[in-house]
């Protein structure tokens, strides 16, 4: 059995995801944030359980941000930055790409970014 069985490539992935040093939302249809990484939570200043209880639009509050995500939905894919509002009400700009996937059966919408930095 080798590195590149599918359960391995799976495991190695999601762990590297897990640990790595940009953060990783996962949304529902519904905009439910049904997974993050250690990054994420790091960044937005809740644990896990926090974060997943909450929606995409208690995050990013501005109001552009719901037809956004519809836009993501739409097309599939969505490249840009987004202002989120940490647990502590601060503000952080996010440098985002994100797109459509299915996972285990289920249709869920993945951000990767990181905090956008000033030229």
């Amino acid at each position: 059995m080798g590195v590149s069985e599918p359960l391995i490539q799976a495991s190695l992935l999601g762990e590297a995801a897990e640990h790595a040093p940009f953060a990783v939302l996962v949304a529902d249809e519904e905009g439910h944030y049904v997974a993050a990484n250690l990054a994420a939570c790091l960044m937005l200043g809740y644990t896990r359980d926090e974060l997943l209880g909450l929606k995409l639009t208690d995050v990013a509050r501005y109001e552009a941000a719901a037809g956004e995500f519809e836009k993501l939905m739409d097309t599939g894919t969505k490249l840009g930055v987004s202002e989120l509002t940490r647990k502590d009400g601060t503000h952080v700009r996010f440098s985002y790409v994100a797109g459509a996937t299915v996972v285990a059966g289920m249709s869920v919408f993945v951000a990767v970014g990181a905090v956008a930095v000033a030229d």
